[in-house]
């Protein structure tokens, strides 16, 4: 016997919706995923399957192939194949970590028109990236990125290579920190900065006597025997301004010549610099102690620099010479020709261009004549063109020839004149900039010389100079003597306050170097890179063999100075490391000064953390919110991750492999993600604590970062409590410290810094951070923050106690009262107290020592008082009173009741899919939905929609009410919302969920929720026992699990179609759920209780008003028949059926008791349901045979009770049900409604109780109605007496709606067909009055071909009205052509030519009826015209009637509008979408030929159920509205989830499989 096969480890998806427009459906549209794995996991793109990006599409992907080089060029495609009815879903294996692209090329859809249109051209979205984090591992062991505890220290202060530099690593390691970040460690320049580079190719020898193999040894040893991997800073942006590679490549920086640009500011910065040194011969100061000072220099500044060098040349035109150019060309006849259009202008036009004002003339030179005003250059670089200036003479004097004497000297003069009007734009414009050379001139001076917080460096000398010089000057020697003497000044580095960091500030486009606007470092030439390798090939490969150098050895990058950086040459060079290393960290420090920068550089370059400091906190309160900023989620947050059960994956667009065997799979959503953080404690621009706080605030300040839930790090010194921040250019002296002495370190209290209490909290970060503790809790009391941090799963944690010592604020313990952790145990781990001696006599000595770096005197003491109580429940933490600032507490938490065997988050969510796999659509219809009325009939009146404070009623009683609000909640973790004070304040949510279950569930038709309701309740009573505070998130796990697997079972209970299809097409067909369940006071019987369907809720939830005829049979193809709920639509077919009478069934149905015979329609749309059952449903044909008992007597018009023994005594079956109804309309139907009056209907007139309906045999249309009522669904009756509308129709519609008329002849047709296969006995109806008179008969199919031969002529109105007479149209009287017409001999006949979206439902059932040609042009209109965002507006706009805004409260004096008159005049319905885009579709597709041809028709209906799709995501109701206001504005009067709106959507995607594309 062979084994059994080995059951396969899931497989983990990430899914990523793509927006129609290619981009990320990710909040915020950054992606930052977990680092790969093995085997790999799966990106899988998830696009609409008729998305227009999908017109011609492929997604192109840079991700390589298990086994292939990343290169960012080369792009894998993936073609898009549309498909209406489905997703596209592609999986991408993911195998390398870094920042990936992805971008998707298609041809744009084109507008939709029935004429020739241009195809677009193909185009490309923008590219969209993806950041995978790096798998860092040190000893075999993985570390995340929140794991790391970082060390920095500046290089050259480490000592003799390797003997001290292994003590301090040592130190370093035993402290508990696992990386180590380096200041860079390659040859330095003259100024020894670290950052300032003289040989990136060179370790610094000072260090590494023998180079890169020290180098080599030092981290293979750091990582083998101390656990420590190497991150270094990376310089690219400049480098020293001695480096001996510029004198071969000056082209490698900003130079005159490779930046002509710059020349104006090279020739200021010269004259700034000779005029420094001449102040003292000019008598100017030379020793700023004053403002004054300051000011006399600055005049200088004007006279001899500004003024001197004649900055304005690079500013202005020079006018003589283009005057003259200008005029020569005139005089040669040399005008330009194209750029004046003297026809256009014609005589008049060309006097009012003589008129223009000089300005005028002077914009009209600017705008069409001026030359090199591209960027900054050359003296004089503006100019005229001769060509252009000389034909705006020919405009204002004619050409030369023709010109008199007089005319050429004006000539010459007006173009003078116009000339120095054009430069004197740009002498302003050189003013403002020479203003603003004075001001940061004299602004940077105050600061270096005389401000108290500046450097003041003291007399201005040949050394010590007025300015900083802005440029470097290479020396003239052999090698630089072959180069261009222009290109040997190199523009220094440096930044601009608030700048925008994508542009280079030494570019084109920037004349900060000119404005002198530039903080420079004098020590680093700026590096010219331009666009690509091209523009600097040596400097592009010079810099790529650095890198890569770097990546060889080191596992993280600090890239210096990023928001300078050319952003495409940081990811190129970073695509060169991770060849080299792919697990590449990559920090950064960015000052964009903008967020959404911070993300564009974050995406694009793969950033895994931006360098946050602590020591930037001023007080408790902003170190508070520093570490509330980077803490991590708050405790009790929601799960964030939606995961998937593990289900068997589908193939995947034809790309699984066709062999393999089916794998289970985890589908994690992919979540807003925040940039994460390295958080130091201090960093070498820093401060440190004794300067800038109280040194006792080391230690408090250093734990609360280490309670982070993000990489953190430290600087060499901190532990040590240097007194001073080190000077990193100009400090010589090496480093010391306790901890550097290769002694073993322990975790106690002692002399010499905090590093043996630093072991302790770094442990506890490193243990936090690699196990997944991402919960915290900060709270700030006075001086004191604590911090509760612990594993979402577990809920074990890490509670610190922090009194910082900011200045100010004494030695007590500032009276922190009892702390209480609710539901949680907690025990002492240690506690400490730092005391640092500040005095100048310790600090002096330690300042001035010569050759070492030393820490303040300081010690740590145990403080062994704290106290921890247990009360009740809850922990309570009692510090001493000795407890000052600079003390810590660390206790270690967990909660007793989260113990669970299999772990509680996986036992909350466990089970779920068995407990509710056994439930029918009307046990769903109770766990899922149910409205108020609903609950209460169900209950007796004992249970209603839950209620919350502060928030109000849920929508539904069901498991979608509480789901609806906590999505949301669970996205945007909003801990604050009324719902969780309420579920943190007792468990009355959890016990109304279940109470009602189990009730309902003694029902025996509710027998089935009994399994579910016992789910809920053992899942509930254990997260009962937790903490109050946990409550919200694990109730929010419970719904969640519940919801889904009670939504996925109504899912699997559907046909195929809904089962496989779209999110959409799912979240419609579960409507069909929500609408259709048991009613004891209105089921579709009066003796028997069934499922019956509302017409929406919450306005059509309960009695009379649920069941409508008209509503149910418009939404019942689609809620019953589209999801293969036939069982449902055969019951409210037989129910309707029963109930005929008149030849009509009713509007409302009152379960047959009171059903009321007012709606012409209805019976037509019943009709084609019937057509629909047996077209549909398998041996649906069987339906017509089926027997009813009667309510009324077949044939007769009398009216008695439902008690009465004449109800119900009679039995038909569906097929004379339909015969009769066909029967009666053709003999005609004349009678006033049963129980007519104030009674039946309060706002009616005596005549609209009548109803008339008769047949026109000459053409086979009925025709019915009256002014006086409103048979069609357009069925709002005015009721307004103060504005005269009671009883006056909205909308009469009498006469032959077009809706009626394509019913009926898609009736009439079937039964023929029906008749002639023999499955329908009658073969026509009598066209006698007199319905037994059999001697006048027409059959089905004649009757048929007379409607087909008349509708054209009857309805169509023609887009020339030259072609009227061919058709039934009274011209005049016309609106809009092209359209078929709404009305065919209505009453008012301007109402017969209303455009209404009611043609597009006989285009739906009788296409034929329609002229191909002109239907697709009438949809067309209809588009542009009467389309809104969602629904349909019910009028043109362009009628006089047309009031878009329904509100049935106003009780105003307007004919129109008061109480709501104008229901259907202009406001926006839903249903009729359906079948308005059902039409589009039909006729769309008949004029295309080919598969690509059909995929546009399926996407111009993609494109427009767009607002559909919102409005379903985002209802409260989980449904869609009945109807919206003007142009999809909510409307407060519109019931929030139509029946219709839903089913009408679902025919669309149902007519949409049967197509196809092939």
């Amino acid at each position: 016997m062979s084994p059994p096969p080995s059951r396969q480890a899931p497989k983990t998806v990430y899914l990523l919706p793509l927006n129609d427009d290619g981009s990320p459906d990710v909040p915020g549209n950054y992606i930052y995923l977990p680092h790969p794995t093995t085997p790999a996991w799966n990106l899988r793109f998830a696009i609409e399957g008729a998305s227009s990006i999908c017109r011609q599409g492929s997604l192109w992907v840079n991700i390589p192939a298990e086994g292939e080089t990343f290169d960012r060029n080369r792009y894998r495609e993936y073609k898009l194949t549309a498909d209406f009815n489905r997703m596209i879903e592609i999986d991408v294996p993911v195998t390398q970590a870094g920042s990936f692209g992805y971008y998707i090329k298609y041809t744009p859809l084109p507008d939709f028109s029935t004429d020739d249109v241009p195809t677009p051209e193909p185009t490309q979205t923008q590219i969209h990236y993806i950041d995978i984090m790096p798998k860092l591992t040190v000893q075999k062991e993985v570390l995340p990125l929140e794991a790391l505890s970082i060390f920095s220290v500046i290089s050259k202060f480490m000592g003799k290579f390797p003997e001290e530099w292994d003590k301090h690593l040592s130190g370093i390691s035993q402290r508990g920190y696992n990386m180590v970040h380096f200041t860079p460690l390659m040859t330095r320049g003259d100024s020894n900065s670290p950052y300032s580079l003289y040989d990136q190719h060179q370790f610094d020898r000072t260090c590494f006597p023998n180079g890169e193999s020290d180098a080599a040894t030092l981290v293979e040893k750091m990582e083998n025997e101390y656990g420590l991997l190497g991150l270094t800073d990376v310089v690219w942006n400049h480098t020293a301004n001695n480096s001996k590679w510029l004198e071969e490549h000056p082209e490698a920086g900003y130079n005159a010549v490779s930046a002509p640009w710059l020349e104006s500011a090279y020739e200021l910065d010269t004259a700034l610099l000779d005029y420094s040194k001449r102040l003292q011969s000019l008598g100017l100061p030379t020793t700023v102690n004053s403002a004054d000072d300051i000011n006399k220099i600055m005049e200088g500044v004007k006279t001899h620099c500004i003024s001197g060098i004649k900055l304005w040349e690079y500013y202005v035109m020079d006018v003589e010479r283009d005057h003259k150019t200008a005029i020569e060309a005139w005089k040669q006849g040399r005008a330009s020709s194209g750029q004046i259009d003297h026809g256009k202008l014609g005589l008049e036009g060309v006097d009012q261009v003589r008129d223009w004002p000089l300005k005028q003339k002077a914009d009209w030179i600017i705008q069409r004549a001026l030359a090199g005003n591209d960027r900054m250059g050359e003296r004089f670089r503006r100019t005229i063109k001769p060509e252009v200036a000389a034909g705006f003479l020919d405009i204002l004097f004619g050409r030369h020839e023709s010109a008199s004497e007089s005319d050429g000297a004006a000539a010459s003069d007006t173009m003078k004149s116009i000339l120095d009007e054009v430069n004197l734009r740009f002498f302003e414009e050189y003013d403002a900039d020479a203003a603003v050379i004075i001001e940061q001139v004299a602004n940077r001076t105050k600061y270096m010389r005389l401000d108290d917080h500046g450097p003041k460096v003291g007399p201005i000398t040949d050394e010590n100079p007025l300015i900083e010089s802005y440029f470097t000057r290479l020396p003239e020697n052999e090698t630089t003597a072959k180069h261009d003497k222009r290109s040997l000044a190199l523009a220094n580095n440096g930044w601009v306050w608030a700048a925008d960091a994508m542009k280079d500030n030494a570019g084109p486009f920037s004349r900060a170097y000119t404005r002198r606007e530039i903080i420079v470092w004098q020590d680093c030439v700026k590096l010219r890179y331009g666009s690509g390798p091209e523009d600097s090939p040596f400097l592009w490969d010079f810099m790529a063999k650095y890198t890569r150098l770097m990546a060889k050895y080191f596992t993280a990058f600090r890239v210096d100075n990023c928001h300078s950086t050319p952003i495409h040459l940081a990811e190129y060079m970073l695509d060169q490391a991770r060849q080299v290393r792919p697990n590449l960290m990559i920090a950064a420090e960015l000052f964009s000064g903008s967020e959404e920068m911070d993300y564009k550089f974050v995406k694009r370059l793969g950033i895994s953390c931006l360098i946050r400091e602590a020591m930037q906190s001023w007080s408790t309160q902003e170190m508070s919110r520093l570490v509330h900023m980077h803490g991590g989620r708050p405790i009790g947050s929601f799960e964030v991750d939606e995961i998937s059960g593990a289900e068997p994956a589908q193939q995947v667009n034809g790309l699984t492999n066709g062999n393999a065997a089916t794998k289970h799979e985890v589908v994690h959503r992919i979540r807003q993600s925040p940039v994460r953080a390295l958080f130091m404690d201090c960093t070498h621009d820093n401060q440190v604590p004794a300067q800038k706080r109280d040194a006792r605030d080391t230690l408090p300040n250093s734990a609360l970062v280490a309670m982070c839930a993000a990489s953190i790090g430290s600087v060499m010194g901190y532990d040590e409590i240097y007194p001073e921040l080190i000077e990193l250019v100009h400090e010589t002296r090496l480093y010391t410290s306790p901890s550097s002495t290769g002694a073993p370190i322990k975790v106690h209290a002692g002399h010499g810094g905090i590093g043996s209490i630093k072991k302790l909290i770094n442990q506890i970060h490193t243990l936090m951070g690699k196990d997944g503790y991402d919960e915290t809790y900060i709270d700030l009391k006075g001086e004191y923050i604590t911090v509760h941090r612990v594993h979402p799963d577990s809920r074990k944690g890490y509670f610190l106690i922090a009194h910082t010592a900011y200045p100010g604020y004494g030695n007590g313990n500032a009276g922190l009262g009892p702390v209480r952790i609710p539901g949680t145990k907690a025990r002492l781990i240690g506690s400490y107290m730092l005391e640092v001696d500040q005095s100048p006599e310790a600090k002096t000595p330690i300042v001035n020592d010569e050759h070492y770096l030393k820490g303040l005197p300081s010690k740590t003491k145990e403080l062994s008082d704290v106290a921890v109580d247990i009360n009740g429940d809850d922990a309570v933490i009692q510090v001493p009173d000795k407890f000052p600032p600079g003390s810590i507490a660390l206790l270690e938490t967990w909660i007793p009741a989260a113990e669970h065997n299999l772990g509680l988050d996986k036992f909350i969510t466990s089970g779920g899919k068995e407990a509710f796999s056994g439930l029918d659509h009307t046990d769903l219809n109770f766990v899922l939905y149910r409205h108020d009325a609903e609950e209460r009939d169900s209950s007796g009146g004992k249970d209603g929609a839950y209620t919350i404070p502060k928030y109000g009623a849920l929508k539904y009683c069901g498991l979608e009410g509480w789901w609806t609000v906590l999505k949301d909640i669970v996205r945007n973790n909003d801990l604050g919302h009324p719902i969780c004070d309420h579920l943190r304040e007792g468990p009355w949510a959890l016990d109304y969920i279940v109470g009602r279950l189990e009730r309902i569930s003694e029902n025996p038709s509710y027998a089935n929720l009994k399994r579910p309701a016992a789910w809920l309740k053992e899942r509930f009573e254990v997260i009962k026992k937790l903490p109050s505070f946990l409550l919200p998130r694990y109730f929010a796990l419970v719904i969640q699990a519940a919801y889904n697997a009670a939504f996925e079972q109504g899912i699997h209970l559907m046909a195929d179609n809904v089962q496989h299809g779209q999110k959409f097409l799912k979240g419609l067909s579960m409507v069909s759920t929500q609408v259709t369940g048991y009613m004891n006071d209105a089921s579709l019987w009066p003796d028997k209780i069934v499922p019956s369907m509302a017409a929406g809720l919450p306005f059509f939830a309960s009695g009379w008003a649920r069941v409508w005829g008209r509503d149910t049979f418009i939404a019942l193809r689609g809620l019953y028949l589209g999801t293969g709920r036939y069982d449902d639509a055969k019951e409210h077919i037989l129910a309707f059926g029963s109930v005929l009478k008149h030849g009509m069934i009713p509007n409302l149905l009152n379960a047959g008791n009171l059903p009321r015979y007012n709606s012409r329609d209805s019976i037509w749309f019943y009709t084609q349901n019937c057509q629909d059952y047996v077209n549909i449903v398998p041996d649906g044909i069987n339906i017509l045979q089926e027997k009813v008992k009667r309510r009324f007597l077949p044939y007769d018009d009398t009216w008695f009770p439902s008690e009465d023994s004449r109800a119900y005594s009679k039995t038909s079956t569906i097929e004379d049900i339909i015969q009769e109804a066909m029967q009666r309309h053709a003999s005609g139907l004349s009678f006033r409604e049963y129980n007519a009056g104030p009674e039946l209907d309060r706002q009616m007139k005596p005549e609209g109780f009548d109803i008339e309906i008769h047949t026109d045999w000459e053409t086979g249309i009925i025709y019915g109605g009256s002014q006086f009522n409103c048979g069609t669904w357009m069925d709002k009756m005015g009721e307004s007496e103060k504005a005269g509308s009671k009883g006056v129709p909205g909308t009469p519609r009498d006469g032959a709606a077009v809706e009626i008329t394509g019913l009926l002849y898609s009736t009439v047709k079937w039964l023929a067909d029906l008749n002639t296969k023999g499955k329908f006995k009658y073969s026509g109806v009598s066209t006698s009055s007199d319905p037994s008179d059999t001697s006048n008969t027409i059959t089905y199919a004649d009757w048929a071909a007379k409607i087909k031969a008349n509708f054209e002529r009857c309805y169509y109105v023609p887009l020339d009205a030259a072609e009227d007479s061919q058709y039934n149209v009274n011209t005049p009287i016309v609106n809009r052509r092209g359209i078929y017409k709404d009305l065919y001999r209505s009453g008012k006949e301007y109402e017969d030519y209303q455009l209404r979206p009611n043609f597009p439902i006989a285009m739906t059932v009788a296409p034929d009826l329609f002229d191909p040609k002109h239907a697709l042009k009438a949809l067309e209109i209809a588009d542009h015209v009467i389309r809104g965002p969602c629904g349909m507006r019910t009028l043109d706009p362009s009628d006089l009637n047309y009031r878009p805004y329904y509100i049935n409260s106003e009780d105003s004096t307007d004919f129109h509008t008061s109480k709501g008159r104008n229901y259907h005049q202009g406001p926006e319905w839903l249903w009729p979408t359906g079948f308005f885009l059902r039409a589009l579709l039909k006729f769309d597709l008949m004029r295309r030929k080919t598969p690509e041809e059909k995929v546009e028709s399926f996407q111009q209906v993609t494109r427009r159920l767009k607002g559909c799709v919102d409005h379903l995501r985002n209802s409260p109701w989980a449904g869609l509205t009945e109807l919206t206001q003007k142009d999809g504005e909510f409307c407060g009067d519109s019931s929030p989830t139509q029946a219709w709106s839903a089913g009408c959507l679902i025919d669309l995607y149902y007519d949409a499989a049967e197509y196809g594309i092939e």
